[in-house]
């Protein structure tokens, strides 16, 4: 009878001690966790603008020109063909056709106006020039032009639940709303130091956001470019967590397995 109590008490101290590990391997300090912890009631002044995103190369733009004389512009809104070195000036996406911007010199093709430099423009620098073009060369009569973003996206990579790219028809969205979209940040990510990198001027710029401090609303990186890369480190405890785990698991199974054969050997 006392050897059946020993082993008893054997498995028993095991699981005890293992319950401890996989406690102590998962703490983490809950204020980290939150968003916002020092937000009180009441109203934040902002005065946040919508960034306009760089035109990059390789985008695609939906540009459409019209004025008073419809089969005028009716002329400038065809689809373009295929250029000389046989390289597309235009590509499809949704049934919609777009201004691939060229991967080699950052330019695009329109009918009527030729060869247009668009790389490192914004859609309205674009439009500008675009409009005081047709002017100048007389073409059309009070021109307006529309240019959209056809591939207008984030991607969200890290500690989150749902890593994606994500699409924006809308040009619009905030860096909160992309990380609500990737199924927000797991208790694992640090909130506190958010890396957003964004490409301008054919240079990545690194910037780090604490999303544990209002500031985030006055951010200029509150809203989110076209092209934007967020990425949520891992914190100590999602890391010590993975050590402990691959250290402690292969242990732990085996001296239950072992206290399991003990304790059968010990009632038999």
């Amino acid at each position: 009878m006392l050897r059946r109590l020993n082993c008893k008490s054997v498995l028993f101290e095991i699981l005890i001690g293992s319950t401890f590990v996989v406690l102590f391997s998962s703490c983490i300090n809950t204020r980290q966790a939150k968003y916002f912890p020092d937000a009180q009631n009441g109203t934040i002044a902002t005065n946040t603008p919508i960034p306009e995103s760089m035109i990059q190369k390789n985008d695609i733009l939906n540009i459409t020109i019209s004025s008073r004389d419809p089969e005028a512009s009716a002329y400038f809104n065809q689809t373009p063909t295929v250029s000389n070195d046989g390289s597309a000036t235009a590509t499809s996406l949704g049934g919609t056709t777009g201004y691939l911007v060229s991967a080699s010199d950052g330019t695009i093709q329109l009918p009527m106006i030729g060869s247009i430099k668009a790389e490192g423009s914004t859609k309205t620098d674009l439009r500008n020039f675009i409009e005081k073009t047709i002017l100048d060369r007389k073409l059309l009569v009070d021109p307006i032009v529309t240019i959209r973003f056809m591939n207008f996206r984030v991607t969200v990579l890290g500690e989150v639940n749902r890593p994606a790219v994500i699409s924006v028809p809308n040009e619009k969205i905030s860096l909160l709303e992309a990380l609500g979209l990737a199924g927000d940040i797991t208790i694992y990510g640090k909130k506190d130091n958010v890396m957003v990198i964004r490409e301008e001027n054919n240079k990545k710029m690194i910037t780090r956001i604490n999303l544990n401090s209002n500031d985030i609303f006055t951010s200029p990186y509150y809203y989110l470019r076209s092209n934007d890369i967020v990425y949520v480190e891992p914190n100590k405890a999602r890391v010590a967590s993975a050590g402990r785990s691959n250290q402690w698991l292969p242990i732990l199974f085996s001296g239950l397995s072992l206290a399991a054969i003990v304790a059968d050997r010990a009632i038999k």
